[in-house]
């Protein structure tokens, strides 16, 4: 569980980055040039509405990643409380008949 939550913050975080971009390619002008990263690289590009559409693109697979982690989350917690619950049922049967024996 620990981990789907730290994935599901990550990729969250990456998607408000996504958008902080987006808003700021969005201010500029299609003369001004723009630059991207590309491994340890940055290249300068072509034009601001390629940018524009690749960031667009990993913003709407990143949007799946997060409902992808947030259904498994719901699973999760959802089996957490189904286990929790079975056991206190066994116990709780457990206990009541050590009661009676005792």
């Amino acid at each position: 569980m620990q981990a789907i939550l730290g994935q599901k913050y990550q990729m969250e975080a990456q998607l408000k980055e996504m958008e902080r971009t987006i808003e700021e390619l969005n201010k500029t002008t299609e003369d001004f040039p723009i630059y991207k990263s590309v491994g340890s690289l940055l290249i300068k590009a072509k034009d601001k509405d390629s940018v524009l559409k690749e960031i667009e693109d990993d913003k709407e697979s990143t949007g799946v990643r997060i409902k992808t982690l947030e259904r498994q989350e719901k699973y999760m917690r959802d089996r957490y409380q189904s286990l929790q619950d079975q056991l206190s049922k066994a116990l709780g049967v457990e206990q009541k008949g050590q009661e009676d024996t005792g």
